[in-house]
């Protein structure tokens, strides 16, 4: 027993925990007041968040455990689900502030399929191209045909519309399609088509709202009651953290002033309350983990498993970059929660159960590694043996 434990990550294991934990804090300090507004009682995020929390460890633990290379043989359930979760969103989501991106249950539970849908890209992906190899640089046979799949479950999303999880989608998909062994003409071609499919699309799903967001984002200043309101609060509460910031729940933008404060703004709040110190530390952690699984993946002997350390790392790296932007004002308000921080069941499950994905394939690596230095040592003790014999 205690031979596999030692062959887990434990960087890995204590880093997303410590975040998430930090994170269920963090949104009963920017939650309190939203809550109690709502006509909720002041715990209500809190207890929410930290269920998912709980249920999150539960399938942190399942995945840790649960070999990496069975998830390849389920390959196509994993992409049937992906999509019946979609559609069951498109006819029968629930509606909130002009999005239908989540599911309701009996009244009290609400699912965002397009969060499960992330890991289910990565997964098919790291299976597809893994199987690939032989001919991976052929632009007709392994480069389109997955893209053609992928595509139709980021229309899914953008149907909703969840701009922001389709970039994501976009991005990882990039990133896990340079890293398979494409052709540099090849992710070239592709990255050109995207970008027409993106200008293209922009027009298409441009509303008042919508134009709003980004003139509030590049302009805030120039309406600041109205559209520039959300950001011009993100840099008051930003602007006056200092070094340690005010204290742990001693936040005045949380009051009422900025929206989003437990959501998308959460970074804002941590600014504020606990200044550079909280921001940094939150980002190093944040990176340490990506960092983290980039490393697993380089050390990984099969391809579907550096393929899917990859996916995994890029996913939450790429989800931080697009919130802190949003937060700072380089991107319009697009709904994306800070990976392990933002309030958001979905979100965090995800990602739990993508961090014991990687440990599991970091367990592997170890043990290979074990096994390899075994060999090693049996080697060099045959030598000696042989020299020995040799010798007398």
């Amino acid at each position: 027993m205690k031979k596999h434990l030692k062959n887990y990550d434990f960087m890995l294991i204590i880093t997303p925990i410590l975040l998430a934990a930090f994170g269920v804090i963090m949104i009963y300090s920017a939650s309190m007041v939203t809550a109690v507004a709502d006509g909720l009682n002041s715990t209500y995020y809190l207890f929410k968040q930290l269920q998912w929390f709980i249920l999150g460890l539960i399938g942190f633990v399942f995945f840790a455990i649960f070999p990496y290379k069975k998830l390849q043989k389920m390959t196509k359930i994993v992409v049937i689900f992906s999509f019946i979760l979609l559609a069951i969103v498109l006819f029968y989501g629930e509606t909130v502030n002009q999005a239908t991106r989540s599911i309701n249950f009996f009244g009290t539970i609400n699912i965002q399929p397009a969060e499960f849908v992330k890991l289910g890209v990565i997964i098919y992906l790291a299976s597809i191209y893994s199987k690939k190899q032989n001919y991976i640089g052929s632009l007709s046979k392994a480069v389109i045909p997955p893209l053609f799949l992928v595509g139709l479950l980021i229309v899914l999303i953008l149907r909703q519309p969840d701009i922001g999880t389709a970039g994501i989608v976009m991005a990882t998909t990039l990133v896990m399609i340079s890293c398979a062994g494409f052709k540099v003409k090849h992710l070239a071609g592709i990255g050109a088509m995207l970008f027409l499919v993106v200008a293209t699309a922009i027009p298409l799903m441009a509303t008042e709202t919508r134009l709003a967001r980004i003139t509030g984002a590049y302009q805030p200043f120039a309406s600041p009651e109205s559209e520039g309101y959300h950001l011009v609060q993100s840099y008051l509460a930003i602007g006056s953290s200092g070094l340690s910031g005010e204290g742990l729940g001693q936040s005045i933008q949380k009051l009422g002033y900025l929206w989003g404060a437990h959501t998308d703004f959460i970074m804002s709040i941590i600014a504020e309350e606990l200044g550079v110190i909280g921001v940094i530390g939150t980002i190093g952690l944040t990176a340490l983990i990506v960092l983290r699984g980039l490393y697993i993946a380089r050390y990984c002997e099969d391809q579907f498993g550096t393929l899917l350390a990859v996916g995994i790392s890029a996913m939450i790296g790429i989800q931080a970059i697009i919130n802190l932007s949003v937060t700072s004002g380089l991107l319009p308000i697009t709904g994306v929660p800070l990976p392990f921080i933002s309030y958001g069941g979905s979100s965090l499950f995800v990602l739990l159960i993508s961090m014991g994905i990687l440990n599991n394939i970091a367990k592997n690596v170890n043990e290979q590694g074990d096994l390899m230095n075994e060999d090693s040592l049996n080697i060099k003790l045959k030598k000696e043996k042989l020299l020995q014999k040799a010798s007398n």
